[in-house]
């Protein structure tokens, strides 16, 4: 199942992806309802509502999506969502945690400062918070003048948590997993940089921006590239990130080297989660230019400006697409 949130320029609904065309969710539980397909009688106008009913509301929102597969064109109708635009699946997570899970990622950003690769990453599966009320899905990012200065992207995977949970094993947290999203980690490396000098953060270097989309694909989506491991469930999916027309990423989901499973294990000791937070994978291999300068892959750097398109796409999750656009104080 494909959800998604879209917007008509006024109000903001949930809705579901059948056929390639998006279907309101509350109009098509409803029909779902009345064939008796559903266990509620209605489902809530938002993700993080929807996503808060736990297990029973993406069982019914899986039940709407069956009668929109079943319906005719014509009973289909009633339930289209229009004219309307896609933004961020959930637009406002009750939380937002990134990982560093890529070995390949970490290690290289590590040889180009002249590092050895630190110990402690084989020892626990660390992240940091983000700012969860700056999220964009597809379309335009604004960003000021010292955002644009050593502009970057960062091709990931996220999660979004389905359900309540504290001191989660890795060997059930798959199960808290509503469903997975292409995440695009807009980074200032100056200001970040400039901060982290001081041991703390990132912060102002990551919260201006943090683009997730185009949909969330539930787990039962993607249960053909599943791959099963001891530390929980992994997925052979290619991630790749184009830039104005030219490829310059490419990584996969299998290669974490810290399973979302292990993460969640680690974010929810002592700590409770809740529907609607979200967990990016970190940075995938060669997946942003602070890598791949610090490789001389490219020589003059580059470094993302005004007017460029960032297409960051993984299998089966779609293609999220973002155009850099100037923002003035």
């Amino acid at each position: 199942m494909k959800l998604v949130t879209y917007t008509n320029g006024i109000v903001s609904r949930s809705g579901v992806i059948v056929h390639n065309t998006v279907y309101d969710l509350v109009t098509a539980h409803q029909y779902a309802h009345e064939a008796g397909l559903c266990t509620l009688p209605e489902l809530p106008p938002t993700m993080i509502d929807l996503l808060a009913l736990e297990d029973i509301g993406l069982a019914d929102a899986h039940a709407a999506e069956s009668w929109l597969l079943s319906a005719t064109a014509a009973q289909r109708s009633v339930c289209e969502a229009g004219d309307v635009q896609l933004i961020s699946p959930v637009p406002r997570p009750t939380s937002m945690r990134d990982g560093y899970a890529f070995r390949q990622h970490v290690e290289a950003a590590r040889r180009n400062r002249g590092l050895e690769m630190i110990p402690e990453f084989d020892e626990i599966p660390i992240f940091y918070f983000t700012n969860h009320q700056a999220v964009y899905g597809p379309g335009d990012i604004p960003v000021l003048p010292l955002h644009r200065d050593k502009l970057d992207f960062e091709l990931e995977c996220a999660i979004v948590i389905g359900k309540k949970g504290r001191n989660i094993p890795a060997n059930e947290a798959d199960s808290y997993v509503a469903g997975y999203m292409v995440m695009n980690d807009w980074s200032a490396r100056t200001l970040q940089m400039q901060e982290m000098k001081l041991n703390l953060g990132p912060a102002k270097g990551k919260d201006f921006a943090t683009s997730l989309g185009p949909w969330l694909v539930t787990r039962d989506e993607l249960a053909t590239r599943r791959i099963d491991t001891p530390n929980g469930e992994t997925y052979d999916l290619e991630m790749r990130t184009v830039i104005n027309g030219k490829s310059v990423a490419r990584g996969n989901v299998k290669d974490m080297t810290w399973t979302f499973a292990q993460i969640i294990e680690r974010a929810s000791y002592g700590v409770t989660l809740y529907p609607g937070d979200v967990i990016g994978s970190g940075t995938c291999g060669t997946g942003c230019f602070l890598e791949l300068n610090g490789s001389k892959v490219y020589d003059p750097a580059w470094w993302l400006d005004v007017g460029d398109v960032v297409e960051c796409e993984i299998d089966l999750l779609g293609k999220l697409v973002n155009t850099v656009v100037a923002e003035d104080k």
